[in-house]
């Protein structure tokens, strides 16, 4: 009995947790079809806040400089953060070791405040010297590109610590140089863990705000700075529709990564079963 009621006080919870999670979301989408302007007022279904994003030139114009960046700084984030930590998983005793170890890690515990104010001191600066970059895609993409890095190189290195290191000595022992054992070897067993993390990253960017807002200039506002302007005057229901399609985007994105991503592991462990009888 006991044992019962434990089973269904972690599931009350759990369940308890994922409502306070999901709800705002599906109350969002919801009253993206409401066809009243007042928020939390349902006067009956309509898709002209949809049929009004096509016409909104700072929405679309926000999206598509927030979708630019977010796809440079998975890109970018990902090869670092993938090179960041093979060295250190690969390389266990090198002069500066504890330092580079810390810096990659720094930004996933520092605030996005002190990393905006800081870059944005420092481009200043560089600006002033060499007249370039302006703030705008460029400056986003390098502080964006800081942060992803840092998470990239988590779940890169998680994954090299599980991976078989036997594989790469045997490539090894073969008379595979290192870059071939890498780039033959080493990628194509953590090419989940790298999907991970161009996701990850690329979340992390076509949201974010606090870096957004110092390292953006005029007229290079992210979707998520526009969002949170309007949100400042009151609630605009066209926020709503894009936030409505945003959700969907993302959750094709990650619904079909996901169903990849476990068809390569089924895959790989069939082969592996397979090597192991023959």
């Amino acid at each position: 009995m006991t044992q019962f009621l434990h089973r269904w006080f972690g599931r009350g919870w759990l369940s308890l947790g994922y409502l306070f999670l999901y709800i705002p979301i599906v109350v969002l989408v919801v009253f993206s079809f409401n066809s009243s302007r007042q928020d939390m007022v349902w006067s009956g279904f309509s898709l002209q806040w949809y049929a009004a994003l096509a016409s909104d030139t700072e929405i679309i114009s926000g999206f598509g400089l927030s979708l630019r960046i977010a796809l440079l700084t998975a890109c970018g984030s990902v090869i670092l953060g993938t090179f960041a930590a093979f060295v250190l998983d690969r390389y266990q005793r090198f002069k500066g070791r504890t330092l580079f170890a810390g810096m990659v890690s720094a930004p996933l515990v520092m605030p996005e405040v002190i990393i905006g104010l800081s870059l944005l001191l420092m481009l200043v600066s560089v600006q002033k010297m060499f007249g370039f970059p302006e703030r705008g895609l460029v400056t986003i993409w390098l502080g964006h590109t800081l942060l992803g890095m840092a998470y990239a190189t988590v779940v890169v290195q998680s994954r090299l610590q599980e991976m078989n290191k036997s594989l790469e000595e045997a490539a090894m022992d073969l008379g595979c140089r290192p870059f071939q054992v890498f780039f033959l070897v080493t990628l194509p067993n953590i090419k989940q863990a790298l999907g991970s993390a161009w996701l990850l990253t690329f979340t992390l960017s076509l949201d974010d705000v606090v870096l957004s807002a110092f390292l953006s200039g005029p007229g290079s506002s992210t979707m998520p700075i526009v969002i949170f302007s309007r949100a400042r005057l009151g609630l605009d229901p066209r926020v709503n529709a894009v936030a409505a399609l945003t959700i969907l985007v993302v959750s094709i994105g990650v619904i079909a990564s996901s169903l990849y991503i476990a068809r390569a592991e089924r895959l790989r462990s069939k082969q592996l079963a397979a090597a192991a009888k023959g």
